[in-house]
């Protein structure tokens, strides 16, 4: 399938604007990474606390932002994950420390603050666990259980918490809902003792700092061992200009992709590296298939300038270009309008890395390669002149 037939764009011709453009945005990249927002790290590397919260309804970011701010909880960042049906939030803190108490801290600092409605003397039974709803019905002993109170209520007590967790998702809309699952006398008791929120903390995990720096090592040495493999690849299957040329758009890309993420102040996580780490790989391909197709020409048309060798190859393979890059695109656009918020880095790097990728291996690649082509071409030239100048000379002493 073809999308064009016999297409003759001078794209060399137009080099300069793109590449102003590249030097432009690279270069706000670069200046938001080093004086403005930096790499703005996820938890994942910079080390810290991850709370999960499902709500009752849908939740306002901003409700929950100014909560946390009057809590005292700062530089807390909000993010909505999962189905927006689902109501989930996750809320990323930095507290780094690795212990149990620390667990603890992130639950309870983030039910402090959103608990704008709370009832004199009465617990939350969406955020309490099994061991303090057992202790709290062994106390009453709504059933007279007797000697087997500790038994019959630590089974009452973990039938109440699956349910919350397991088929309501985490949290209790009313203490009403405990109907299901234990008998009228216990829900009356707990009606006495609890309330109902309009949320449940689900989930608390710990990314320690030591984690966070070797997390960053290890995303680092990866991106630049990849773009050094693809540089001795491309070295010996082609020339090693061709393999510089590749890299350097690929680097190009990083660079692009990474300050995009900067200037918007977008966290880089774990999956965001796995997104650049794929456009590379991309990027790379589709560099070496215009290259293949460059190489091809040169032994076919010896007697046409580099330039218009590049010209055709690159017209020549536009069509696959169109349609492989934008199918691609298509499906990662999707993955970042429905893809949900877990995705949403990862398809954003993706969206911006497909369209820098496809353009670099076009517009910073190719130039790149008749660049040095050119000047080497033209070094030379100015070296054999200057051996015919000698030649002359001496043929001058000579007579």
């Amino acid at each position: 399938m073809e999308f064009f037939r016999n297409p003759n764009i001078d794209f060399l011709g137009k080099k300069w604007y793109f590449l102003a453009f590249s030097l432009i945005f690279s270069t706000a990249g670069i200046l938001s990474m080093a004086f403005w927002h930096g790499i703005p790290l996820g938890v994942d590397f910079r080390g810290g606390t991850l709370v999960y919260v499902k709500f009752t309804s849908p939740p306002n970011d901003d409700q929950i932002r100014n909560a946390m701010d009057r809590a005292g909880v700062k530089d807390a960042r909000i993010q909505r994950y999962g189905a927006s049906a689902n109501n989930e939030v996750l809320i990323a803190l930095d507290l780094k420390e690795t212990s149990e108490q620390a667990l603890d801290q992130g639950k309870n600092s983030i039910i402090h603050a959103l608990q704008t409605q709370t009832e004199a003397g009465k617990q939350d039974l969406n955020n309490v666990g099994y061991s303090t709803l057992t202790q709290y019905l062994v106390e009453k002993d709504p059933l007279h259980a007797g000697l087997d109170a500790a038994q019959r209520y630590g089974q009452l007590a973990r039938a109440i918490v699956d349910y919350r967790d397991k088929t309501l998702g985490g949290v209790l809309k009313s203490l009403s809902d405990v109907n299901n699952v234990a008998p009228p006398a216990v829900v009356s008791s707990l009606q006495q003792g609890f309330f109902a929120s309009n949320f449940g903390v689900r989930n608390v995990e710990i990314v320690g700092p030591q984690v966070g720096m070797q997390l960053q090592k290890q995303a680092l040495l990866a991106t630049l061992y990849s773009l050094a493999g693809m540089l001795v690849y491309l070295w010996f299957r082609f020339e090693w200009i061709y393999g510089a040329a590749a890299v350097v758009a690929c680097f190009h890309d990083t660079i692009i992709t990474l300050g995009a993420f900067s200037l918007i102040n977008e966290p880089v996580s774990l999956t965001v590296i796995a997104a650049i780490l794929t456009l590379v790989g991309y990027s790379m391909n589709d560099t070496i298939v215009v290259f293949d197709r460059i190489r091809e020409n040169v032994k076919l048309l010896r007697r046409e300038s580099l330039s218009d060798i590049v010209n055709r190859s690159i017209n020549q393979t536009l069509s696959r270009t169109v349609l492989t890059s934008g199918l691609t695109f298509l499906t990662v656009l999707s993955l970042f309008l429905f893809g949900g918020e877990v995705l949403h880095g990862f398809s954003l790097a993706l969206v911006i890395g497909i369209i820098i990728g496809t353009y670099s291996s076009i517009f910073i690649a190719s130039p790149m390669l008749v660049a040095y082509q050119d000047w080497r071409g033209s070094k030379n030239r100015s070296i054999s002149a200057k051996v015919t100048d000698t030649r002359r000379e001496k043929m001058k002493i000579k007579a």
